[in-house]
């Protein structure tokens, strides 16, 4: 499953519907109405908006900064925390800092700049590398999560 998982760009994580947000959710999609639907956008469109992101630039220290932090959460290799040897079985790979990267520059274009910043990189951490890391027993016994192992590791490579 960690192969398949790794195919996914993100995993974001959203709360529950409040109640009233629910019940619109039920009654939409449980009576015979057929919404309306138009369309704002070509498939050609949508190509042209992925090039546009893969155009915006990366300072070398930034993409490095993408590697080395889904580097640093493979365990048994060298220059690795040591929590990571401690805490997870099966780490990121390099799909995971592509699409550091590629989530990078869609946040500084969604922020109307035209540059990625390391900060684009720390807060694609957690949905681009939370299914990517595994942790083992031994932090689940500690009470260690991914998002935990996630935050240590940033903090770990920025320094």
């Amino acid at each position: 499953p960690e192969a398949q998982l790794d195919r996914f760009m993100l995993n974001v994580v959203m709360d529950y519907l409040s109640e009233d947000d629910e019940v619109a959710v039920v009654t939409a999609t449980t009576t015979d109405h057929r919404a309306q639907v138009s369309r704002l956008f070509s498939g050609e469109d949508l190509l042209e908006f992925r090039h546009f992101v893969r155009r915006v630039p990366i300072a070398e220290d930034v993409a490095r900064f993408a590697v080395r932090l889904a580097a640093a959460s493979r365990p048994g290799r060298a220059g690795v925390p040591d929590f990571v040897n401690q805490w997870v079985s099966w780490g990121a790979g390099t799909r995971a800092s592509q699409n550091l990267v590629l989530g990078a520059k869609t946040r500084a274009l969604l922020e109307g700049r035209a540059h990625v910043s390391p900060q684009d990189i720390v807060a694609l951490a957690r949905p681009v590398l939370r299914h990517r890391i595994l942790v083992n027993y031994r932090a689940e016994a500690e009470g260690i999560d991914t998002a935990a192992v996630i935050d240590r590791l940033v903090e770990a490579v920025r320094h």
